[in-house]
């Protein structure tokens, strides 16, 4: 290109950075030996100019062009050794994404050529390949200063404490919804419509949590499983093209923008622990060609292959100070430039391994720690992954929130009414000081919930003894069988009565049990209205009417259920006893009224005492919490029958004021202190001390 002037440019910031004269190309490769900028037209289909990167400085590979300018259309062709066993797989006839790319351009084909090997040879990745990727891959585009008119945006910075969570997936929100516009369903304009966020207010959920948002190209070829979910990033600063209207990174930031306008927060699943290029037979689109050996954790033995503590070919190589960077790098770019408000990390033990084992000094921890911006926004760890010591519930750092699992097992295994779980299930309740306590961690630490995206939804576990995966093509091999559920008799679907009465009992209880529990909620999108995958516990490759929300469905019972969720949510605030930091410690708040912080009652209206806990077919337990000048009661009945209860006679004067009734069964009344009651079956009741 005649009229662009080409000099050597900068080793900072990393990616593509455009001034008022041109473009700053800088790229991280270790291993490399040569590198070419390849510029393309806007469609990316048309290569139009090459230029050979003059400048390596400590690793980062840069050149400026002069008269480039935002828009650009660009990739990167890597040279270097193509000795697999050896942990080398560049291949200059791929073309590579650039890790840093705001945006990118053009669809995925899965052709061939995307492969660094000749996937035809009986050598496979052994082999190399001579076809050039060009045709099939997507491109980087350049992006320009952000010049989005944010206005007085403000961040909401939702106390820890008052968080309540609400996850859903872009697409599958509102991409049946009807009042959102056809050209905006299932993209980040149709969330910020205006019917989508008055309902999330009315709701009274806090925490918007968006399954993965950044590139992860979720069309496969013909055969292949559907990528719906998107837990397969491939760029981490670039957003799925499919949830842009007309290619616009700003609909984001709207989206954002009305969020915050009616006092919702965005958190993002964000997937570090791996890519989309997976395994060593996977394709070569960007990490792998630019420095296979430092972006990705190898296998000690034999770098042909890679070390996976992910279960998805690969893990992200988080011990190289580069790719450290990145992932920072990353993390910063959303919160400043996009304004989010937190962040729900995959498979978060993978980012902190060190030598292959989870450690708090590790160097994402441990960055994590001391940055100023991350202090700012809410982290979630998954606790977990599947590589040796991969479960570390509790074990992040103060300040931290986690997704705490075993409190989704014990909730729904006492609403199935499985003997031997009241004494777990109460230290779930009161926010598993027994998990979190010892590292002196808050009580928000935990969160807390019953179903999520992976899993059977609320209502299929009301429905369902199995999971029913067959849709996904694996033969219903795939998703776990440890799904706790009870379907009260049929399998799915029924008219009966009573099976569909015992249904929506159990279902009412476990969401006033969620919403009554210390820590902090997580609800699922749909699960107010009682949604249904029919059975399907494994939806990641539906991207379909079994994972869609199908609002038009939704009748009079349903809006019912909805009124019964923001009830509970509205409840759960003014009873206030949850905006808490400190467990528990069985102490006196009131000694002349005789109220612990906390005491578990039986149903003869005294204390637990350690043979309580231990018979086999107890299925059920009360707590009683005083804070300040509140006193409240929450009776937990999994029982298939009703159940005498005495409430405890603290004093001839008070009244115990019925508050919440899950099984609909009574209105409120006031019963005297020491008075006998009957708890109906499947049934949570919640009274306060009237005085």
């Amino acid at each position: 290109m005649a009229d662009i002037k080409v000099w050597d440019g900068h080793a900072y910031p990393l990616g593509a950075t455009a001034d008022s004269d041109g473009v700053n190309f800088a790229l991280f490769s270790a291993a490399a030996l040569r590198v070419e900028l390849c510029l393309f037209d806007k469609s990316g289909v048309k290569e139009i100019a090459r230029y050979e990167m003059p400048v390596r400085e400590n690793n980062i590979w840069h050149i400026y062009l002069e008269g480039v300018k935002a828009g650009q259309v660009y990739v990167y062709r890597v040279y270097g050794p193509y000795e697999p066993a050896k942990g080398k797989r560049f291949n200059p006839n791929k073309l590579l994404l650039d890790p840093y790319a705001k945006k990118v351009v053009g669809r995925l084909i899965w052709h061939k050529a995307i492969y660094g090997y000749d996937i035809d040879s009986p050598d496979k990745d052994l082999s190399f390949s001579e076809l050039d990727s060009a045709p099939y891959v997507p491109k980087s585009v350049v992006v320009g200063a952000n010049e989005f008119d944010w206005g007085n945006d403000e961040p909401p910075q939702i106390d820890a404490a008052k968080t309540i969570f609400y996850e859903l997936h872009v697409k599958g929100y509102t991409k049946l919804h009807p009042k959102v516009q056809d050209a905006r369903r299932g993209t980040f304009a149709g969330l910020a419509s205006r019917s989508v966020c008055s309902y999330l207010k009315w709701l009274g959920v806090t925490s918007v949590e968006l399954l993965p948002v950044q590139a992860f190209m979720a069309e496969r070829h013909e055969g292949e499983r559907h990528n719906y979910w998107g837990y397969e990033s491939l760029c981490f600063f670039a957003f799925e093209p499919s949830y842009l209207v007309g290619a616009n990174i700003d609909d984001f930031k709207k989206m954002v923008k009305r969020f915050h306008e009616n006092g919702l927060e965005v958190i993002l699943d964000v997937v570090y622990n791996h890519t989309f290029e997976g395994n060593h037979l996977g394709p070569t689109l960007c990490y792998r060609g630019i420095d296979n050996e430092s972006y990705y954790t190898l296998d000690g033995t034999n770098k042909r292959y890679y070390y996976d503590s992910t279960g998805c070919g690969a893990s992200f190589n988080l011990q190289n100070p580069y790719v450290l960077r990145l992932v920072m790098d990353s993390l910063r770019y959303f919160i400043e430039e996009m304004h989010v408000d937190g962040f729900r990390l995959d498979l978060a033990v993978s980012l902190a391994r060190v030598k292959q084992e989870f450690s708090q000094s590790s160097g994402f921890l441990m960055s994590a720690r001391q940055d100023d911006i991350l202090q700012l926004v809410k982290m979630v760890a998954e606790p977990w992954d599947v590589g040796i010591g991969g479960y570390q519930l509790g074990a992040f750092p103060p300040g931290w929130m986690e997704w705490n699992d075993r409190y989704r097992d014990i909730v729904r295994r006492f609403w199935r009414g499985d003997d031997r779980q009241v004494g777990e299930l109460a230290s779930r309740v009161s926010g598993s000081s027994d998990i979190f306590g010892p590292s002196k961690r808050a009580i928000w630490s935990s969160v807390n919930f019953i179903s999520v995206h992976d899993g059977m939804t609320l209502y299929d576990l009301m429905s369902y003894n199995h999971k029913h995966n067959v849709a996904n093509g694996e033969d219903n091999r795939d998703g776990t069988d440890a799904n706790w559920s009870y379907n009260s008799g049929v399998e799915g679907p029924t008219d009966d009565v009573q099976i569909l009465e015992n249904r929506g009992r159990r279902l009412r209880a476990m969401l006033a049990t969620l919403l009554l529990s210390f820590g902090t909620p997580l609800l699922a999108a749909g699960d107010e209205f009682w949604n249904t995958q029919f059975g399907n516990n494994n939806a990641y490759c539906q991207d379909n009417v079994i994972s869609y929300l199908v609002w038009d469905a939704i009748g009079t019972e349903d809006i019912a259920h909805i009124r019964y969720v923001k009830d509970l949510i509205k409840l759960r605030r003014r009873m206030g006893v949850f905006y808490r930091e400190n467990f528990f410690n069985g102490g006196y708040v009131d000694s002349k009224r005789g109220f612990k912080d906390l005491a578990w009652l039986t149903e003869k209206g005294v204390e637990f005492v350690q043979n309580d806990w231990h018979q086999t077919n107890r299925r059920a337990l009360s707590y009683m919490v005083a804070q300040d000048d509140k006193v409240f009661m929450v009776i937990l009945n999994a029982n298939a029958h009703n159940l005498k209860w005495k409430l405890p006679a603290i004093k001839k004067s008070y009244k115990w004021n019925l508050i919440w009734d899950s099984s609909q069964q009574f209105e409120n009344v006031d019963v005297t202190a020491g008075a006998e009651i009957f708890v109906p079956a499947w049934a949570v009741l919640c009274f306060e001390i009237k005085k």
